[in-house]
């Protein structure tokens, strides 16, 4: 690619445009087939399209030959409410070629100011710590920047800043019940008629101010992180149908979307809360957006029953508009020992987590408590012993645990011994349990069997090896498994499902455990390997399609369009495997470690209303300086 700069020849005036991509194979986010064209850019906006436009016109010329150029891409679910006001910028979803992302999702958000109270109680440090899984440190850096009080001066402050992508948001439920009960009362009591009443005021003002719809979470392992709460569920977990109803009616009324996760503990009263997208039922349709559509490793059926009762709702006979959100990659999840959102799951590994993240001590004690360690136990063999109805319904693919124990499952990456990264835990065991039989050749180097001869006895079941791995190195030991979409199997199923929306990639949360960062980027990957149409298909999914259902302008190539696009090259993206390119880095931004991904070469050049943000693997000087993204304001 080839990027020339023609600002001194002369030009005519009615053809003078800022910068002219040359050659593109041009998705245009209409699921059509590509088409060789340029591109000319203009004020922020697209002015022209067509073949041989002249280059004399363009301030900048980039040659595009060879290369993919498309709308920028959505990420529909994020966590980036929470980073945006440290760094505007967003740069670890720039770099994949995302120009607009969503969030307020799951029921959490800051559009309600900081909700601290002079009891000392901080909801946003409560809510997010265990639920996304970051540092309470790192976020009390991010709620010590908030300085607005409510919904509207929330959309108001994003154009006083120096914005890179476009940002849109949801109201968050847990902090709708916070904000018309206080953190207390949300947690502990059903709201009277004045606050039912104030919630349903609150969500009507935002929704004529723009905001996405309504966000709420289902999700049983979702705690709270600060004493005395460390055993409720956040505020959302807490309302009953009739509530959600009334809420839901608010969002009919503004044709806004609903976005949720399933209460996975009682698949029954999930579907009955999904029948609320029936405009048969229930007068008018509302949009529903839940989450996910993946195959997972344990129950590989659940989601295909999901998406067949999406189709029934979504039918002539119910008219509803329910889609479930669809990640475009592996659904590979790091822990540190037990801390992950996977270990929330089990009560006994959840208590665990619960305490604070530095207090070491109290977790010894609790891995030595005999109560403890028999729960522990029984949680961790739970459906897997062989000889009950638990584990007759994980060999039916519907377990009532989905966190994964088998040790063939679990990889080292980041072990305290050199030895084992890379390798999965039955390998390391079953050297245990060699060396501890007699075999002393079983240790491989003085490091291993330093750790082998720290075992007291030897493991009875994996149980035993992993509660040894937890006393001895607590968080020290950090490993990973794919939990859904393993080697991405079905993934390209759900991602063209009729009743998904791929471009879910939980951007910004469960900033150690996870990296989808990639999920758009392995989802054009995945659609590559069928040919330029599926590709074609999948930018559009990528796009218009959820611009269209969140009601917001962005996701097209049209004249006079908003200038984001992205130029990639498809022979990198043809040889990328998402996996090596995931890592664990510090960022001085959070003072804490962070997964991210940074594939190589792939997205050669954003775009964001005009500017140039990113090119050959640089960002430039105009991100962070400038305000480029918008608070999109659903139409």
């Amino acid at each position: 690619m080839e990027l020339v700069d023609t600002s001194g020849a002369s030009s005519a005036p009615d053809y003078s445009w800022d910068v002219l991509f040359r050659n593109a194979t041009v998705f245009d986010g209409s699921g059509e087939a590509p088409a060789r064209l340029d591109i000319a850019v203009r004020n922020g906006r697209i002015a022209a399209k067509g073949t041989d436009l002249p280059i004399a016109a363009a301030a900048t010329v980039i040659d595009a030959t060879g290369q993919w150029l498309m709308p920028g891409l959505l990420d529909i679910h994020t966590h980036l409410d929470l980073e945006v006001d440290l760094d505007p910028r967003l740069p670890e979803v720039v770099r994949h070629g995302t120009t607009t992302v969503l969030f307020g999702n799951c029921s959490l958000g800051t559009c309600f100011g900081h909700q601290r109270d002079e009891s000392g109680q901080d909801p946003i440090v409560d809510c997010f710590t265990r639920v996304e899984n970051i540092p309470k440190p790192v976020l009390r850096k991010c709620v010590d920047r908030i300085d607005w009080q409510d919904t509207g001066t929330y959309m108001d402050h994003f154009a006083q800043m120096p914005l890179g992508p476009n940002v849109a948001t949801f109201v968050p439920h847990s902090m709708l019940r916070v904000e018309a009960m206080g953190l207390e009362a949300a947690i502990s009591r059903e709201p009277t008629e004045a606050e039912l009443q104030k919630m349903e005021r609150l969500l009507d003002q935002a929704m004529q101010q723009g905001y996405l719809g309504l966000s709420t979470d289902g999700l049983p392992f979702h705690y709270l992180a600060n004493e005395p709460h460390t055993d409720k569920r956040i505020p959302t977990q807490h309302a009953s149908f009739r509530e959600l109803r009334r809420l839901t009616r608010v969002l009919r009324k503004h044709d806004r979307v609903w976005q949720t996760t399933p209460i996975i503990e009682n698949r029954l009263t999930a579907l009955l809360y999904f029948t609320l997208t029936s405009g048969r039922l229930f007068g008018r349709t509302l949009k529903l957006s839940a989450l996910s559509a993946m195959e997972l490793v344990l129950a590989p059926r659940a989601t295909r029953a999901f998406l067949g009762f999406a189709k029934l709702m979504n039918s002539r006979l119910f008219r509803g508009n329910m889609h479930f959100q669809a990640l475009g990659t592996n659904f590979r999840v790091w822990s540190d020992g037990i801390v992950s959102p996977l270990y929330e799951e089990l009560p006994s590994t959840a208590q665990l987590i619960a305490l604070e993240y530095d207090d070491v001590e109290g977790r010894h004690a609790l891995m030595h408590d005999p109560k403890w360690v028999e729960a522990f136990r029984h949680d961790w063999m739970h459906g897997r012993t062989g000889g009950d109805w638990a584990s007759f319904k994980a060999r039916m693919g519907m377990p009532d645990h989905l966190v994964i124990r088998d040790l063939h499952r679990m990889v080292f990456d980041g072990a305290p011994v050199a030895d084992w990264d890379g390798e999965n835990f039955q390998q390391v065991c079953d050297r245990l349990l060699r060396y501890m039989d007699g075999d002393s050749a079983a240790a491989r180097s003085d490091a291993e069997r330093e750790a082998f001869e720290a075992c007291p006895a030897a493991p009875q079941d994996d149980a035993d090896f992993m509660l040894f791995l937890m006393r001895r190195y607590d968080k020290g030991f950090r490993h990973w498994t794919d939990v859904a979409n393993a080697d991405n199997r079905a993934t390209m199923d759900y991602l063209t499902h009729p009743q998904t929306l791929p471009g879910f990639n939980d951007s910004g949360a469960h900033i150690t455990n996870m990296a989808f960062f990639d999920g758009n980027l392995m989802s054009l990957r995945l659609a590559q390997r069928e040919g330029e149409m599926a590709v074609a298909k999948m930018v559009r999914r990528l796009t218009r399609e959820p611009a269209e259902f969140f009601n917001i302008d962005v996701g097209t190539l049209d004249l006079g369009a908003q200038a984001d696009m992205v130029l990639m090259d498809p022979d990198t993206l043809e040889t990328w495997d998402c996996n090596d390119t995931r890592e664990l880095v510090y960022r001085d931004l959070f003072e804490h470690d962070q997964m991210v991904n940074r594939p190589p070469a792939i997205v050669r050049t954003v775009m964001i209303r005009g500017a140039v943000v990113w090119q050959e693997g640089e960002f430039t000087e105009t991100l962070g300086k400038a305000t480029l993204g918008r608070a999109l304001r659903a139409a």
